[in-house]
């Protein structure tokens, strides 16, 4: 059995993202060959134009439809495109995708308006989760990220996110 086969029949069975650590401790190679291999099929499936892709994104990697082919697949399978974001929800993920962990009071001071109904559609999408409490009085909610939000906007990690200038 080849590395590559390996590594491939992991992350199809998967069905979603596997660490690098992982797949380091079953196949038994250090993850940076982990990562070589990774590379070489993600390189053969972009030159044979293969209705398979291979993302990473911060210590882990998954194998998932090639955006080519997105559309065959959702008609295929009859799956819903979903609207996209609204202008109030992606404010939202902004503040919190720079400002994480964050309480909804504070992402209210910061855009100056009520933000339940954006907050409640990106936890419908997935793209944020209750990551705990706060110490402060009535313990608010903190809200981060999700992996999801990383796939969705096709980032490996939040250091990956456009440096803003911040202006008084």
């Amino acid at each position: 059995m080849s590395n590559e086969g390996k590594i491939e029949a992991i992350l199809f069975a998967a069905g979603g993202p596997v660490k690098l650590k992982t797949l380091s401790d079953v196949v038994g190679l250090p993850q940076e060959e982990i990562v070589d291999v990774v590379n070489k099929l993600k390189e053969y499936y972009d030159r044979e134009n293969r209705g398979l892709d291979i993302i990473f994104f911060e210590d882990k990697v998954q194998m998932c439809t090639n955006d080519n082919y997105g559309e065959i697949v959702r008609q295929a399978l009859g799956l819903e495109i979903k609207q996209g974001l609204s202008q109030a929800a992606l404010e939202v993920l902004a503040i919190i995708a720079y400002n994480q962990p964050i309480t909804r009071a504070e992402i209210e001071r910061i855009r100056g308006v009520k933000s339940d109904k954006a907050i409640n559609t990106l936890l419908e999408y997935n793209l944020i989760k209750e990551s705990g409490r706060a110490l402060s009085p009535g313990r608010p909610i903190l809200y981060t990220t999700t992996e999801d939000f990383l796939k969705y906007f096709g980032i490996k990690s939040l250091k990956e996110l456009p440096q803003i200038e911040i202006t008084p």
